[in-house]
């Protein structure tokens, strides 16, 4: 472990020069590269010297405790340092488990009705309220990208960008087939339907990480269907891209603005082509991935909301919460803070191993 720590110290000094030197910061898009580099690093090494610090306090201290005069207050410091090593070094292991890249990223999260019907679309409703409660308490904005609305209020798919620093860290755990049972409304003899809603959550990435060739994207202008004003059916603002050599495609037709649509559909295309080849490195390395928390197979049952229990319950970590009405109203943090130690955890032990 030592020996990466002092890699580590010996890159972030290196990193130092690098970024103060006017040829590397002409060129923003590797200065923009290396700065990042240096941010992610920087509490590794402030840790790091701390650790060190403490150990030649220690040494310090048991030199001193030969000396009768300052026997008394050496041991005192000895105590304090060899009680704080420990947890210094602990902490040091948990900085070392590789970061996720995106973690500080925005979220763009895909929601589609999926088993069920209009029962399925109406929970897909309940879990767009429901993150955009979260979302809203921890202070990040929320912009709808596009929508396809059902008349009783649910969806049978929308998509929106969240806006905040460290969203994708607290959202990434979300990807996967949520499960709801309870008895809609339009049943009379009070049976529990089960139906399902997915959920996809990708990092908004930028023009460094995925790079497009424009002329490998076509645009397609159309009129903008549901709510929104008169200018939904007089108004070709409503954008599609697709991207040629993929067969990916993105639309965004909340806005009014035909460039602002484009500008949507742009991050929402890029983000998805990175999610694709983010998916393809992964499945190089299936073997490695032996993370049981995972955060993004969406063919996964990762989450079941039981109406009539009052329940949901987590099954990849085996946690169940009962203070339904809370969770359901955006009150996320016990669920996601469970989900992010269970993974540390998991990925410490591979590091030991």
């Amino acid at each position: 472990m030592f020996q990466r720590l002092d890699d580590v110290e010996k890159r972030y000094e290196e990193l130092n020069g690098l970024i103060a030197d006017p040829e590397v910061i002409s060129k923003q898009n590797e200065w923009k590269k290396l700065m990042k580099e240096h941010s992610d690093i920087e509490e590794i090494v402030f840790k790091y010297r701390e650790y060190k610090t403490v150990s030649k306090d220690l040494e310090e201290a048991k030199e001193m405790m030969s000396d009768p005069e300052m026997k008394e207050l050496a041991e005192m410091e000895f105590e304090e340092a060899k009680e704080k090593l420990p947890k210094i070094e602990e902490e040091l292991k948990i900085l070392l488990i590789p970061k996720d890249p995106n973690d500080d990223n925005n979220v763009i999260c895909e929601i589609r009705g999926g088993a069920g019907g209009e029962e399925a679309a109406l929970f897909a409703g309940t879990l767009f309220r429901m993150y955009s409660m979260y979302a809203e308490k921890k202070h990040w904005k929320i912009d709808i990208l596009n929508e396809n609305a059902t008349e009783l209020g649910g969806y049978k798919e929308i998509s929106f960008m969240i806006t905040g620093k460290g969203a994708y860290s607290r959202f990434k755990f979300e990807s996967g087939v949520h499960r709801v049972q309870r008895v809609p409304d339009t049943e009379s003899s009070g049976r529990i339907h089960t139906s399902t809603a997915t959920v996809a959550v990708l990092p908004e990435v930028g023009e460094v990480e995925v790079e497009l060739n424009p002329a490998d994207i076509r645009m397609e202008v159309f009129r903008a269907s549901g709510a929104g004003g008169q200018h939904v059916n007089k108004t070709s603002s409503a954008v599609r891209l697709i991207h040629e050599p993929t067969g990916i495609v993105a639309e965004c037709q909340t806005e009014r603005s035909q460039v602002q649509n484009r500008e949507y559909a742009m991050r929402l295309l890029r983000s998805r082509i990175y999610d694709i080849e983010k998916e393809k490195q992964e499945s190089a390395v299936a073997n490695e991935r032996k993370s049981q928390v995972g955060s993004g197979d969406r063919s996964e049952k990762i989450r079941t909301y039981n109406y009539p229990q009052g329940r949901i319950t987590d099954h990849r970590i085996g946690l169940s919460i009962y203070q339904f009405e809370d969770f359901l109203n955006g009150n996320l943090d016990e669920m996601i803070d469970n989900l992010i130690a269970t993974d540390r955890a998991e990925k410490l032990k591979g590091n030991e191993e």
